[in-house]
Parts: C-alpha cells; structure tokens; sequence
C-alpha cells in the first residue's frame, strides 16, 4: 500500500525571471500566495517510511502529477499487486480508468459534490458497523465500490471546530456592525474575517449597503447579516462523514476505511519536513541548490522515520524529539595539554553518559566506542624562521 500526497514550499527571495526555474505562484498549503513556491509530491509506506519524492514546479496542479509516479514505481518496483491510496484532488477519471485497465487498485477520496449525486440512491442501503464509532454504507456500481463512511469521532470534532470558527465569526461581525466603520475599512476587515475562518463563512448571510459617495460628509456605514440555516442544516448533516471510492470491491469496508486513515501519515510526513527539519522557507537561488536543499531534508526524513520506529520498539514513552534533546546533552570534546618540548598532547573525548542516557542506550542496543587514544601533535614552526 502506497501513500501519495503533495505540499509546497515557499521562498523568501525575489521572484526568478519567467521560466527560469521551477520557482512559480500558485496555490500555497502554507498561505503564502505572495511568495513564488516549489511543489514537492512523496509517497511514503503505511509505516511512513519515504519510497520517492519529486521537486515540482510551483504551479503544477494537482491532477497532473499522478501518471508520472504510477511509471516510475512500476519501472522501479514492478507491477506488484499494491493499492495506491490517495485525497480527492489528485485523481481524475481518466487516471481512474487507466489505473483500472493496468491492474493497479485505489483507494481515494472523493469530493462532496458525487455525495450530492449519490445521496439518493445511499439513502436506501442499509447501514453496517465497520468498527465502534463508525458505521458504512456499500453502493457498488460498475466495477467500483463506493463506501459511505459515518465516524462518531470525527463527527464530534468538526463540529467543534465549525463551532468554534463560527462562534469567532459572529463576534466579530458583531464588532464591526457596533463600530460602523467607513466602508473601505468595513469590506476589508469583513474580507479578512471571511479568510479566517474558510468555507465557515458561506454560513452567514451579509447584507452589505450600497457604497456612499466620496462628497458624503460621513462615509461610516452598517451592515445586517443572518445565520443560513438551510445550508447549516447541510453541513450539519455531511460532519465526520466520508465518501471513498475504490476497486477493491470484494474488501471488508473496515478494512479500506483504516487504509485511508493512514494517509495521516503523509500529512505527518510534511509536518515533520516543514517544521522538525525546516525545509520552510527556502533562501536559494539556484535551481540545483534548491534541489539539494529538498533533498537533504528528504535524507533527514529517512533517518528521523527509523529513528522514530526504534523508538516504538525499544523505547515507545519518548517522541524523536525528546530522543534527541537527550542524547544532545553528550558532547565531544577536543582537550589539548602542551607539552615543555612545544608540542600538544589531544585528548578526543565524549562525555560520560548520565543515567536517563544509558538507560535509552541500553534500550535502543547502541554501544558507544571506546574513548580514542591520545595523540601527540608536532610543534607549531614558527614564521620567523
């Protein structure tokens, strides 16, 4: 099973000429629309161990990449039996119907418009418990399995953060209606707030004034705005529930619901890339130190994934983090004595682990090597003679 996403990174330099490289605007996961970005696309195993990555230009769009990484797997791992397991944004139907035709199997989300499509005909299939907490619905058609997927648990927290951002969006149109703003001032807070809060914001029904003329001796104006219950009742009814799409038809549906969960995975993939090993923002200016930017950050990935996997055998209480911050306070020393015939005695030594740190040596099998032998360094020569 194989995991497959893709992020952006973005540059704190001045935009490249047009063309030069894979430096491009486009749509930013980081909000940074203002800053020219790269995107990087990786695939990555259910345990998040990275198989491959590709530097992309900023504006590629995510429905273009697919085709190129089903070759390259194939061509370096061979037509296994795997399943690709992907968001909703990256497969269209045409890469759907070529992956059904090359034998590969999928597993994708997809969008909130083909429930609109199929909530009919779902309404009249019966409901089944995948796991506590959540239960599916089955609709084959054609050679295709779709799965209604209803989770009590995601149930709850979305609509916590609905909750949350729309409470936060009430008040502060209810500031702005109190403060009456001129309405310059009053479009652009009312845009910033709508920002803030994301698709939340089709929730609320604004009634915005005509603009006054510039010769008005006060240019402040009010505004009226109402909850939208039909749409509310809506988003109300699709919180904490799925809609997947697979070729895996004769699967157990809990089964294809905990593959998708993986895809967290991933997303923890580009946390860790972004923030652990900040490979945000990008200061280079040529294309080949940019890519070898990407690219050490990609090796330290590797390493912090084993890192953290003998962590979860041998020491599963502590994150690579608290791992690390541990094992910094070692240190290797240089200690020099001289001598009375002008030369250096160096000694090259580490710190004597202290007992946590022996205890997580000892747990990960790590041995330390025995401290180095001293070495005699020659007399320095002197520049007068």
């Amino acid at each position: 099973m194989l995991l497959y996403d893709l992020t952006s990174t973005y540059f704190e330099s001045d935009p490249p000429f047009p063309e030069a490289d894979k430096r491009r605007y486009g749509y930013s996961r980081d909000h940074r629309g203002d800053c020219v970005q790269v995107v990087i696309a990786l695939i990555v195993t259910p345990e998040g161990f990275p198989l491959t990555y590709e530097v992309l230009a900023g504006n590629t769009a995510d429905s273009t990449t697919l085709p190129a990484f089903l070759e390259r797997i194939e061509r370096r791992y061979g037509q296994a039996q795997r399943v690709w397991v992907m968001d909703r944004g990256i497969p269209t139907e045409a890469h759907l119907q070529k992956m059904r035709e090359r034998g590969a199997s999928y597993l994708v989300g997809t969008p909130k418009g083909r429930l609109s499509k199929l909530e009919r005909e779902l309404a009249t299939k019966p409901w089944q418990e995948a796991r506590p907490e959540v239960k599916v619905k089955l609709l084959p058609q054609d050679e295709e399995l779709y799965v209604f997927v209803q989770s009590e648990a995601r149930i709850s927290k979305e609509r916590s953060m609905r909750r949350k951002k729309l409470k936060w969006l009430w008040g502060r149109l209810k500031d702005l209606q109190r403060q009456q703003p001129i309405y310059e001032t009053l479009l652009m807070k009312i845009g910033a707030a709508q920002k803030q809060v994301g698709r939340i914001s089709s929730l609320v029904r604004l009634t915005l004034p005509d603009a006054p003329p510039k010769t008005a001796k006060s240019r402040r104006v009010t505004f009226q705005f109402t909850l939208d219950r039909e749409k509310l009742r809506t988003v109300r009814r699709r919180e904490g529930r799925y809609l997947l799409r697979s070729n895996l038809t004769a699967s157990d549906p809990a089964q294809l619901w905990q593959f998708y969960l993986q895809l967290v995975e991933v997303e923890a993939a580009f946390k860790n890339l972004k923030d652990e090993l900040a490979i945000r923002p990008v200061f280079h200016q040529r294309e080949d130190r940019i890519e070898a930017h990407i690219f050490v950050a990609f090796l330290a990935y590797c390493l912090y994934v084993t890192f953290r996997h003998q962590l979860k055998a041998h020491a599963p209480g502590l994150t690579v983090r608290q791992a690390l911050e541990k094992l910094a306070r070692m240190q290797l020393l240089d200690v020099r004595f001289p001598t009375t015939d002008g030369r250096e005695l160096l000694f090259n030594r580490y710190t004597e682990p202290e007992g946590d740190q022996q205890l997580l040596l000892a747990k990960l099998g790590w041995a330390l090597p025995p401290q180095a032998p001293p070495k005699i360094a020659a007399p320095k020569i002197s520049a007068a003679m």
